[in-house]
């Protein structure tokens, strides 16, 4: 396929161009390129008809792919000019510099002007427009605001040598994506040129005159007075949003031991920044080396200069230490190192590949290798850090991390034994260094919970203050945190100080889905009835569905269980939401239907779960009548760490199973026991191998509650709700791992 290639220069290695909401726009779009193009073919108020039917035909293209040179955030800053408001200080052209203000903002991209850009369309045909265009573009001299001069050359190649342009460029690459991550970029669309023409006319009459209704020359009545004029904004120019990914360069190493037949190297996960800087420091001397006229950008790249800003930050090596996780066996130990290099890197991906590609460790003594870094093969292991990976999660992301390595937090910790209120005070200062620690590491997403302790979240894992020997670190700065954002964010993640030295390294949690949680923070009474709590939380989801959906509007039975003329609904599987008061954990929990019958969820449920999900905003207290004002605090169920969701043998009840419906003619126990394997057999679930230690008691009014064990011959998963009160915390059992 051909494609249109525009190579644009800059005389002077900046770009001041800004997005509508006044933030830096890096890279220019391809808008900002078209009205370019368009300013450099009119003549005047003219635009040739040749001209106009190239620039119509390039708006029809896909949005093309951008190549772009390393670049770092200038220092803002503000062009003081006279604000119109002359009259204030009495006409006087003198006092003009009373009135200045710094209406004009600029805030200049830095780059080497030597590197050009890149702007690539792919068409099918229209080959005499695009030789059009490139006459258009030897025209342009400017790009962005009216400092950035620059130039444009355009060539028509195939697609084999586009790609070969693409695969030699030193920048980075945005390409176009229909997935919602990356920047966003204006790109022109049908109707884009009309628009900016529309708007060029809009401009030259946007001052009209205001004439007097009645004439004041009695003589002459045809002559008029202008006692005013109005000012009319131009129209805007019609441009789409297109979101544009420029994805790192990502290396995987494997740490193999030279004397051992080239198997894995363990190393120690309490030395993970011994481990860093060795690797580092050895890649770094030997890009010094092979580039000596490069020393500079080699330090600034590998972090070895002090005094670095944050833009330099930005463009640095991150080396990162994966320990083994994804089972609860697994050492801990650091077998492999991912090395990714940022799009605006100043050194090539490939020198940087070289370099750690021959990185080992040597003996000081005999001279020997004793250990190396070797390229793998099998990525299947990043996944556990929420990077790339086949499955869904880790390309979309997740909501809940927790370090693996402890995080640096700027807050240091107090020695000594503390009382409460002092240990609060210190992990709410903890708390506040980790938000801070996500902004400097380039999160923009605020946590919605977080969580310090010092001891690690996993039973292999090692205590914050075991990573302080050896590093520049105190132990007291060391904290482990889980994270849970509102959205869910991507891997690799790190944050901390010590973010380019392996600490602060963090996994995702996968949390289960379908299910809303509640801990109950304070307010709950002594002795209260499980069920009355569960009936309050019901009431409260449907008030606030009500106030969603609108007064008069009927909540749907997945919300209430009843059906619209008011009878218990009778679906046949489960309709509607269960709500479940979890008393041994102090919480509040709502399940969906899908979820109990472990199943997908239909449409129709997405759209009821959309609607709870916006219903359970700021859901912070609940008013249960003896039970109390419950004072709520959101939580998260975690598959690892909840036994109402483990995938388990052996299950035994929490609350009372109530059956649905038993015979009279026979035992209470077998009654109980035909009751539960219908039960299963309706919710998809397998039958028990055995029903154990079963513990029969009958109410007043004749039904039964019993107390039971069940155990598969398979591993089953939670939750299991089941019996007659299950829409309110009855017959909820409880996995043993």
């Amino acid at each position: 396929m051909p494609c249109l290639l525009f190579t644009v220069e800059f005389l002077d290695g900046r770009y001041h161009g800004l997005e509508p909401d006044g933030r830096p726009e890096w890279p220019p779009s391809p808008a900002r390129l078209f009205q370019a193009l368009m300013a450099s073919a009119a003549r005047g108020a003219a635009l040739a008809a040749e001209d106009k039917n190239a620039l119509a035909w390039l708006e029809r293209l896909d949005p093309p792919c951008i190549a772009a040179p390393p670049r770092h955030k200038g220092q803002a800053f503000g062009h003081f000019m006279p604000n119109n408001d002359l009259d204030t200080k009495g006409g006087d052209p003198a006092r003009v510099s009373e009135i200045r203000s710094a209406t004009k903002r600029f805030h200049p991209q830095i780059f080497d002007r030597e590197m050009p850009f890149l702007y690539l369309w792919s068409f099918d045909n229209g080959r005499e427009y695009a030789e059009r265009m490139d006459e258009i573009g030897l025209r342009l001299f400017q790009l962005g605001r009216g400092v950035d001069m620059a130039w444009a050359v355009a060539d028509i190649l195939d697609g084999k040598e586009a790609n070969n342009r693409l695969a030699a460029y030193p920048g980075a690459i945005y390409r176009p994506t229909r997935n919602s991550g990356g920047r966003q970029l204006a790109c022109p669309v049908p109707g884009s040129l009309m628009s900016l023409i529309d708007r060029y006319e809009g401009g030259r009459a946007r001052f009209k005159p205001i004439i007097e209704a009645a004439p004041t020359n009695k003589k002459d009545p045809t002559r008029t007075k202008v006692i005013g004029h109005t000012f009319d904004k131009p129209p805007k120019p019609r441009f789409r949003k297109v979101f544009y990914d420029s994805l790192p360069v990502r290396l995987l190493y494997e740490l193999r031991d030279i004397a051992k037949n080239a198997g894995f190297l363990v190393w120690p996960l309490e030395e993970v920044v011994r481990l860093v800087e060795i690797v580092r420091n050895d890649a770094a001397e030997r890009m010094k080396k092979a580039f000596p006229d490069e020393v500079a950008k080699i330090e600034q790249v590998f972090g070895l200069c002090r005094g670095a800003i944050e833009a330099d930050k930005a463009r640095r090596v991150r080396i990162i230490p994966l320990p083994s996780i994804g089972h609860a066996h697994a050492d801990r130990g650091i077998r492999r190192l991912f090395v990714e290099i940022p799009p605006d890197c100043p050194l090539a991906a490939r020198d940087i590949e070289w370099a750690f590609s021959v990185t080992g460790a040597i003996d000081n003594e005999s001279g020997e290798i004793n250990w190396m870094l070797t390229s793998a093969e099998e990525q299947n292991m990043l996944g556990h850090y929420g990077i790339g990976g086949p499955e869904e999660d880790a390309r979309i992301g997740f909501r809940i991390w927790r370090t693996v390595t402890p995080m640096a937090l700027p807050i240091p910790h107090s020695q000594g034994r503390k009382k409460g209120s002092e240990r609060a005070e210190i992990e709410h200062n903890a708390a506040t260094g980790v938000v801070r620690a996500l902004r400097h590491a380039g999160i923009p997403t605020k946590p919605a919970s977080i969580r310090v302790q010092r001891k690690p979240f996993d039973t292999k894992g090692m205590r914050a203050e075991k990573f302080a020997p050896g590093t520049r670190f105190s132990s007291a700065r060391l904290w482990h945190v889980e994270i849970t954002f509102p959205a869910p964010v991507s891997g690799p993640l790190l944050a901390g100080d010590g973010r380019y030295l392996g600490l602060g390294l963090l996994r995702p949690i996968k949390h289960v889905e379908g299910v809303h949680a509640f801990a109950i923070a304070d307010g709950l009474a002594h002795h209260t009835d499980s069920q009355s709590i569960s009936r309050a939380l019901r009431r409260a989801v449907m008030k606030r569905v009500q106030d969603r959906i609108g007064q008069r509007a009927s909540v749907p039975t997945f919300f209430t269980g009843h059906e619209a003329n008011g009878s218990t609904a009778r679906r046949g599987g489960r309709s509607h939401l269960a709500f479940v008061h979890d008393a041994p954990r102090q919480r509040l929990l709502i399940f969906a239907p899908h979820l109990l019958e472990g199943r997908q969820p239909s449409q129709t449920e997405r759209h009821h779960l959309a609607l709870l999900e916006v219903a359970l905003a700021g859901l912070r207290e609940l008013r249960s009548g003896p039970a109390g004002l419950l004072k709520l605090e959101p939580s998260a169920i975690i598959e690892d760490d909840d036994p109402l969701f483990a995938h388990a043998k052996s299950w035994a009840t929490q609350t009372d199973y109530r059956p649905t419906r038993y015979s009279k003619n026979t035992t209470l126990e077998q009654a109980i026991i035909a009751d539960i394997c219908l039960e299963l057999r309706r919710r998809g679930v397998q039958i028990p191998a055995s029903i154990k230690n079963i513990r029969v008691t009958c109410g007043p009014r004749g039904g039964l509650n019993a107390k039971l064990g069940l155990l598969f011959s398979t591993a089953v998963r939670g939750p299991l709700l089941l019996g007659k009160d299950s829409n309110f915390g009855g017959g909820l059992f409880v996995g043993s791992r």
